[in-house]
């Protein structure tokens, strides 16, 4: 059994490191469905349903401090990366696109949470509202708003078990309607030249810098600061009983790194690996605290997934008929939320390989709105 803090964070961290360089070696099929982030956490959960580790004050210690210090750099990192100037380059009916996905996954969740409330227990409010980052962004997101709500460790089970579940099964669905695209868009008239002038905008935008020593020691540093920046400041703003200084924490870093990503430092390659490494330590450490047990209500959960998605395919093709909107657009707008930068360019390229830069910068704009988006739905959710 580990005992040390020392020894805890390396496992985590030695877990995490095998599991992404299988996933880039191997490139297995499975990967494509079940993501190594995904696989981390049950990994993990397993070995603290077997109780690898005790949870002595010097493991707890440590897991505090690392999640709550590394969840604001993180996040500055992550969004690093999202320059909303090439965003904006979209174009009107794209960016309607995907915030319609955005509106529509979000009255899934009310929908459906007003309907099944009753079949879940009182905070579950908390571990959909997770879920709706997730599913409105990434997993960093939901880690963020995780925290903002104070959602124990050992509830998040459930989230990344809709999460792998349902958005396999979508993933899927989206891919295997590519062949009729054609049919559905003479169905709603849609435009088809839209999307040529926009690979012609998109056309020839610089490439970021290569990875470096310099690079990523700069960023780290920057990083870490504007987390010592971040709480620094939280306490000296005004809390509620939502609004805390977790949620206070969450919202400067998500603005730092907002502003941040309209400078220089945005065309430096080595933010995206510096985030990733704290998103897959942040989520391991969360899966520590998890225990199989705790899934005693998982197939609820699981069909309130699919709730949210059906609610969802169901208003976006209403107006796409109304709007005229195109199958790829669709898609990808709804994997830009649900699925993020690792499914929504697979998606887009399945269409044309030279529409992939579409599905990042959709991908990327959700990583903007996710969190603040999230919080709006966990608001509404606690209501009930």
């Amino acid at each position: 059994m580990i005992t040390t803090p020392f020894a805890y964070i390396t496992i985590l961290i030695f877990i995490a490191s095998i599991l992404v360089y299988v996933e880039e070696k191997s490139r297995a099929k499975l990967f494509e469905y079940l993501p190594a982030i995904v696989i981390l956490y049950f990994t993990v959960m397993s070995l603290s349903t077997l109780e690898l580790w005790s949870k002595t004050d010097e493991i707890n210690g440590a897991y505090r401090a690392f999640k709550s210090n590394l969840l604001p750099a993180m996040i500055f990192l992550m969004l690093l990366q999202s320059d909303i100037r090439k965003i904006f380059k979209l174009g009107k009916k794209i960016l309607l696109t995907f915030f319609l996905a955005s509106f529509s996954i979000s009255l899934g969740f009310i929908i459906m949470f007003a309907t099944l409330h009753n079949s879940f227990e009182p905070e579950a409010w908390k571990t959909f509202g997770a879920l709706s980052g997730s599913w409105m962004g990434g997993t960093g997101n939901m880690v963020a708003i995780q925290s903002s709500l104070g959602l124990e460790s050992n509830k998040m089970g459930n989230v990344l078990l809709i999460d792998s579940i349902d958005y396999a099964i979508w993933v899927m669905t989206l891919l295997a309607l590519v062949p009729f695209a054609k049919r559905f868009n003479n169905w709603t008239k849609a435009d088809k030249t839209i999307l040529e002038k926009l690979e012609s905008k998109l056309d020839g935008e610089s490439e970021k810098k290569s990875i470096n020593f310099p690079s990523l020691f700069m960023l780290l540093g920057l990083a870490l600061m504007v987390s010592v920046v971040a709480q620094s400041l939280a306490p000296l703003l005004p809390t509620t009983s939502f609004l805390t200084e977790t949620t206070w924490i969450v919202i400067f870093a998500t603005l730092a790194g907002i502003i941040a990503g309209t400078t220089p430092i945005s065309k430096e390659s080595s933010a995206q690996p510096l985030a990733n490494i704290m998103l897959y330590l942040i989520v391991a450490l969360i899966a520590s605290r998890a225990d199989f047990k705790e899934l005693t209500n998982a197939p609820t959960y699981i069909m309130a997934g699919f709730m949210i998605i059906a609610i969802h395919a169901t208003i976006m093709v209403i107006f796409a008929k109304l709007f005229k909107l195109d199958l790829f657009s669709l898609g990808v707008a709804s994997l830009a939320n649900i699925g993020g930068v690792a499914s929504a360019p697979i998606l887009a390229g399945a269409y044309n390989k030279a529409l992939i830069p579409i599905g990042v910068l959709m991908a990327m704009m959700g990583y903007i709105v996710g969190t603040f988006m999230g919080l709006g739905v966990s608001k509404i959710l606690s209501m009930f």
